[in-house]
C-alpha cells in the first residue's frame, strides 16, 4: 500500500482496532540504509506493528531487519508479492517468486539477527508460472529456512504488460488454492489477501486459514475497521461511532500541525471514513477542496462534518 498505509493512516486505524496487527508500507532496503528521512519512523500507539521490506540482498535485509527490531516492531514481512516495474528493476518483489533459494537465503539472514516473527507476502504464482506446484515448491524451499507465515494474495502476477492497479483486479482471485495451501500445510500460519470487501467475508476465510489481510478496502472505507474487535476477535467493548473516532484523532492532528505538518497530509486518509452515509460527498469535497490550503487546521474538518448536515 505504497504512499497510503503511512503512520498517519495506521494511527486511525488502530482508533478503530486494538486487536489488528497493522503493517507499513513497503519501504525498500535502499530507503532505509541511505535515503536522508527516518523510513522506520512510527507512532508507538500503532503496535502490533509490521514492518514490510522490499529487497533482495540479504546482508541490506538483515541491517533492516536488526534496525526495525531494535526501534520496536513487531514482525518484519518481506514482500514477493509486489509486481510494479519499478520493483523489478530493483530485483524485488513478485519477480522473487521465480527465486525461492534467495527469498530462502533472505529471510535466514533476517532470523539470524532478529528475534521477531520474520514472514513472507507472496502471490500464487507469476507470469505463466502460476501451477500449484509452482507454489508448494516455492513454500517448501521458504519455509524449511524457518518461515512459519505467508501472507498469500490469491491472483497470481503478471510482471510484463499489466500495471500494479491491473494486477489487483484483472488476474482471477483464486481463494480456493490459499485454502489448500493451508490444508497441505496444517503446521504454517496462512493468511489470505485480495479483493476482500466485507468483515462477512473475513469470517467466511477464517472458517478455512489462519488470517485475513484487508488492504484497499481498509483504506478507501476505513469505518470498516470499527467493528474487527467484536465480530472478529471476540471484544467485548462498544464499537466507536464516526464522530467518536474524530473526535479522538483531533489530539493526533493538532500536534501534527504544531509540529509543522500540512493538514492535508492527514486528512487525505480520512475521506472515506463517512461512505454510505447521507452527505458523505459533502464531507469529501469540503476537504478536498480546502485541507490543502496554506493554514488549514482543524476548522476544515469541522466545517466539513457540519456540511454533512446541511
Amino acid at each position: 500500500m505504497l504512499d497510503w498505509t503511512d503512520r498517519h493512516y495506521r494511527y486511525l486505524a488502530r482508533i478503530m482496532s486494538t486487536e489488528l496487527l497493522l503493517y507499513t508500507e513497503m519501504v525498500t532496503t535502499g530507503a532505509i540504509i541511505h535515503g536522508k528521512g527516518d523510513y522506520l519512523a512510527y507512532n508507538s500507539e500503532e503496535n502490533p506493528l509490521a514492518l514490510q521490506l522490499g529487497g533482495s540482498n540479504p546482508q541490506d535485509l538483515a541491517t533492516c531487519a536488526k534496525l526495525a527490531a531494535e526501534r520496536g516492531y513487531d514482525e518484519i514481512n518481506l514482500n514477493v508479492g509486489c509486481p510494479s516495474d519499478r520493483v523489478q528493476s530493483g530485483r524485488f518483489g513478485a519477480c522473487l517468486m521465480a527465486d525461492p533459494k534467495l527469498v530462502a537465503e533472505c529471510v535466514t539472514a533476517m532470523k539470524q539477527v532478529v528475534d521477531i516473527p520474520v514472514t513472507v507476502k507472496t502471490r500464487i504464482g507469476i507470469d505463466d508460472q502460476d501451477s500449484y506446484e509452482f507454489l508448494t515448491e516455492f513454500v517448501d524451499t521458504v519455509s524449511d529456512v524457518g518461515c512459519d507465515t505467508f501472507i498469500v494474495h490469491a491472483r497470481k502476477a503478471w510482471l510484463q504488460g499489466l500495471s500494479p492497479k491491473q494486477n489487483r483486479e484483472i488476474p482471477p482471485l483464486d481463494y480456493q488454492r490459499v485454502y489448500r495451501l493451508k490444508q497441505d500445510y496444517p503446521k504454517l500460519h496462512i493468511s489470505i489477501n485480495g479483493g476482500v470487501k466485507t468483515l462477512d467475508e473475513c469470517r467466511q476465510h477464517l472458517l478455512h486459514i489462519d488470517g485475513v489481510m484487508v488492504g484497499r478496502e481498509a483504506y478507501q472505507n476505513p469505518y470498516i475497521l470499527a467493528e474487527v474487535d467484536q465480530r472478529l476477535c471476540g471484544s467485548n467493548k462498544s464499537v466507536l461511532s464516526r464522530d467518536a473516532v474524530l473526535e479522538k484523532f483531533i489530539p493526533y492532528i493538532e500536534k501534527h500541525l504544531v509540529e509543522g505538518g500540512r493538514l492535508n497530509h492527514i486528512t487525505r486518509h480520512m475521506t472515506g471514513m463517512f461512505q454510505g452515509e447521507p452527505g458523505s460527498r459533502a464531507w469529501r469535497r469540503y476537504i478536498s477542496e480546502n485541507a490543502h490550503k496554506q493554514g488549514a487546521g482543524i476548522e476544515v474538518i469541522e466545517q466539513a462534518r457540519k456540511k454533512m448536515d446541511c
